[in-house]
């Protein structure tokens, strides 16, 4: 089982690949992964041969301090108590705050005859040194107590043989503490014995400032890094930010409100306008349009009726409605897209195997070479210990072995959290890393590139029969029937309000179509073969029909007492950014692979409309996973998207599985990353979004070897014979600080993550939502978004959706005075100026058209 714990006393990178090492070695455990970011850690183990006790044992024995994570992300959201980072920045300003408040005063002593500020009388001459060097040690003592746990952690882990970073600060300063107590005894005995020159040397030497400088400074540098590091986790808080903490139940008959813990599967909730969605469910009763941009970065409402499925975290707008919960607890939507970003956050990329093995051996390394410095130095100088404090401190406190475990996990976590804000679900670090070396991208045709369901496209009456009667006569016949294609040309019909006839002694013909009796006349509709077989002459509309069914559609005649009134076109039509995301991934350099099911024909028609790159046809599901196979085989990477149902063998063996539209079941197991939306432009989205994490990890890594690999040897005065210049341990440790902030400062900028479409027409991302073709020409349906200022009330709204339904084109419009806005649907080309203006004129204003 997978079991998460909480880890204490980790400051470093070098900490956790010690706790990793200590736990990865307990037999029964299968793999574990330590996150810093978090302060956690994520085991596999098998319950039958170790127990969650031997894990803490073994953390605790490697010098740090372990505990089983209690509940779920989405129960931490609600716990009572403080938080944990919130206490630690409150806990650092402190230390800060005393730290400078002594450091600037013994820095002004310490400073004050070399930079000639002025002092009191008191610490000037040889007879005051005592004053003067005893002043300085009371300063500096607070500033070490302060900063106590540098040496609690530091001592303890170098005691356990698995130093760290505050191992090399403990080591640094104790070092220039113990050289200025040194000093003080020099000075004491050089006073006793009238030994002026010992005075004046020893007390111009007693590096008691370092030592505070070094603490403070270091300090500083961590205070910074926390309070950039709790940035990175943001996403995360604002995904548990959204679970509601009750719910509104019906018990009894009645409403009550309870802990959103205490509702159970099968419970009837009620949602108010305005109101959270507290837990999973399908509406029984009531209407009403739900915000889930939360969940899946959709910026419009869906509509909701009975039978649709809502998720936990949506926001009601309009409409109270009444749902049966069928998820809770942690297996609501959100509780699950917390779980994945959280455990995608905690998991390591290849690219970080590298950086973690360094850092497992940094620090010892750090110590030999500061003690190697430091005897060279003496003996290089005569024995002049000053020179080789200074070098080796300095090596001590400039190493950052943070820096370069910070790298990896601070751009993943602020990678995986910017894809869930934008419905790109990220399981693991692998994937993400994998996904920007992809170069071949297979797209499943049905349900990925298509709408997944046939529509009606084309309308052509013959004779004296109209658009809408051969509709109405079509729809009333296909009624009764099941097939997909009978249901396309049903929901036509009452998309246009066409009332349906009843039908008599209907018959379906297998393969071929169906007839029946309207209102005493008698009906076919099907294929050609079926009024072939029937005697009707086809000749009228043949060519039309072939031309249809080059393009990939399915042609369906209807005939009345043997005579031909027309033909309906339905088909499976591209989602309106499909052509839009694979020009993108043409863009990117991407080779787009079509699979289908479909015939020949009709695939390539809806390919080439598309634009991509190669079509295979007739592809069984089964051989759909064959077919990645076959492409990896020639050496490329291959991402496979699909819907994760029939493609769960494809999506498992790609490089990298992308299952699209998976709106509120967001647990598939054959998948990488999950795309809540069924749009593919989300894929194209985290292709980018992979590209920029890796370039930003890469620039981390960069900075984090070329500080280390120039930093050291500075320190250890490798330069010196050609600059003649010693690297002071204050700004050794000053570079150490930045170094880590510098970090975790690049990593955030993955929060400003837009994604650029290069090479894109705007028109194909501007999607085209229905439309519909007639003999007499193309007629487009879509909507527009307009947000206004000015409405107060149902008056307000009123005076507006007159004046926009006044307008030509506009065939109908919806207002939300909640959301300030009109939504119009138009039939025709209608201009944002034009919409403006009926709005301005109306007396209101328009902030902007979406």
């Amino acid at each position: 089982m997978k079991q998460k714990y909480n880890v204490t006393g980790m400051t470093c990178t070098a900490c956790s690949a010690h706790v990793e090492k200590a736990v990865g070695q307990v037999d029964g455990v299968r793999s574990v992964n330590v996150n810093l970011m978090a302060n956690s850690m994520l085991v596999d183990y098998d319950e039958g041969a170790v127990t969650p006790d031997a894990i803490v044992h073994a953390v605790e024995d490697a010098g740090y301090g372990a505990a089983p994570a209690g509940g779920t992300a989405a129960k931490a959201a609600q716990a009572k108590g403080p938080d944990p980072l919130a206490e630690e920045l409150k806990h650092m300003k402190f230390r800060l705050i005393v730290s400078f408040c002594f450091l600037i005063p013994l820095f002004y002593l310490s400073m004050g005859h070399m930079m000639g500020w002025p002092l009191p009388a008191i610490f000037h001459g040889t007879g005051n040194a005592m004053v003067y060097a005893l002043t300085q040690l009371l300063l500096v003592l607070p500033i070490l107590y302060v900063n106590d746990k540098y040496y609690k952690v530091g001592f303890k882990t170098l005691w356990k043989r698995a130093p760290n970073m505050d191992s090399l600060i403990a080591l640094g300063s104790t070092a220039a503490v113990v050289y200025g107590l040194a000093a003080l005894y020099q000075i004491g005995w050089g006073l006793g014995h009238g030994d002026t020159a010992r005075v004046e040397k020893w007390s111009m030497d007693l590096y008691l400032e370092s030592a505070g400088m070094i603490l403070t400074l270091i300090t500083l540098g961590k205070f910074l890094e926390t309070r950039s590091r709790g940035k990175t986790g943001e996403a995360i808080a604002r995904l548990m930010d959204l679970a509601p903490k009750t719910a509104t139940v019906l018990r009894d008959g009645t409403e009550v409100e309870v802990p959103v813990e205490d509702v159970v599967v099968g419970d009837r909730v009620v949602v108010k306008p305005g109101g959270r969605i507290p837990v999973d469910g399908v509406v029984v009763e009531g209407w009403s349009s739900v915000d889930e941009s939360a969940l899946t970065g959709e910026s419009i409402p869906v509509e909701k009726a009975p039978g649709s499925k809502v998720a936990a975290a949506s926001i009601n707008q309009s409409g109270s409605f009444t749902f049966e919960a069928t998820r809770v607890g942690e297996d609501t939507t959100l509780a699950q897209m917390i779980r994945l970003v959280e455990e995608a956050s905690a998991s390591k990329a290849p690219i970080a195997k590298l950086a973690d093995k360094v850092a497992g051996v940094f620090v010892p390394v750090v110590i030999t070479i500061a003690v190697v410095t430091a005897l060279v130095w003496l003996v290089v100088t005569g024995g002049d210990i000053t020179r080789a404090l200074t070098a080796g401190v300095a090596v001590l406190v400039i190493s950052c072995p943070c820096a370069l475990g910070l790298a990896t996990p601070v751009a993943i976590m602020v990678g995986t959290g910017k894809g869930a804000e934008n419905g790109i679900l990220i399981k693991s670090a692998e994937a993400l890393e994998t996904l920007h070396t992809i170069d071949t991208v297979v797209l499943d045709k049905t349900g990925t590139l298509t709408e997944g369901k046939p529509v009606v496209t084309d309308l052509l009456p013959l004779g004296d029969t109209g658009a809408e009667e051969l509709l109405c006569i079509a729809a009333s016949l296909e009624q009764p029937s099941e097939h997909p294609l009978s249901s396309a040309i049903v929901t036509a019909a009452q998309e246009r309000n066409i009332p349906l006839a009843p039908v008599e002694h209907f018959t379906a013909l297998h393969g071929k179509g169906v007839k029946g009796a309207i209102q005493g006349g008698q009906f076919l509709a099907g294929n050609a073969a079926l009024l072939r077989e029937e005697g009707i002459g086809l000749s009228a509309a043949q060519a039309r029909a072939e031309q249809l069914a080059a393009q990939g559609k399915t042609p369906l005649y209807f005939a009345e007492d043997g005579k031909l009134l027309g033909l309906i076109a339905v088909a499976d039509q591209p989602k309106p950014t499909s052509a839009a995301a694979v020009a993108a991934f043409r863009a990117l350099g991407i080779r787009v692979v079509m699979l289908t099911g479909d015939n020949a024909r009709t695939a390539q028609a809806v390919g080439s409309a598309l634009g991509v790159d190669e079509i295979v046809s007739e592809v069984l599901p089964q051989d759909k996973e064959r077919q990645v196979a076959a492409l990896q085989a020639q050496g490329r990477k291959v991402a496979m998207v699909g819907d994760g149902i029939n493609d769960a063998p494809a999506l498992a063996r790609a490089d990298v599985g992308l299952a699209i539209g998976a709106g509120t079941d967001v647990a598939i197991e054959s998948a990488d990353i999950v795309l809540m939306k069924s749009d593919l432009m989300d894929a194209v989205k985290a292709v980018q979004l992979s590209k920029a994490v890796i370039r930003n990890i890469k620039e981390n890594l960069f900075w984090a070897f070329f500080y280390n690999v120039i930093g050291i040897p500075l320190a250890a005065g490798v330069w010196y014979p050609l600059l003649h210049v010693m690297l002071n341990p204050m700004f050794a440790a000053a570079a150490m600080s930045m170094s880590s902030v510098c970090v975790v400062t690049n990593a955030l900028r993955l929060r400003f993550f837009r994604p650029k479409l290069p090479g894109v027409p705007e028109e194909l991302v501007t999607p085209v939502l229905t439309q519909h073709q007639t003999e007499q020409g193309v007629c487009q349906t879509m909507t527009k978004k307009l947000i206004i200022e000015g409405m107060m009330c149902s008056h307000c709204t009123g005076r507006v959706e007159k004046a926009l339904s006044a307008l030509e084109g506009v065939s109908a419009v919806e207002m939300s005075l909640e959301g300030k806005s009109a939504t119009v649907t138009l039939s025709a080309d209608v201009s944002d100026d034009v919409l403006t203006k009926a709005v301005t004129d109306a007396g209101y204003e328009v902030l902007s058209v979406q």
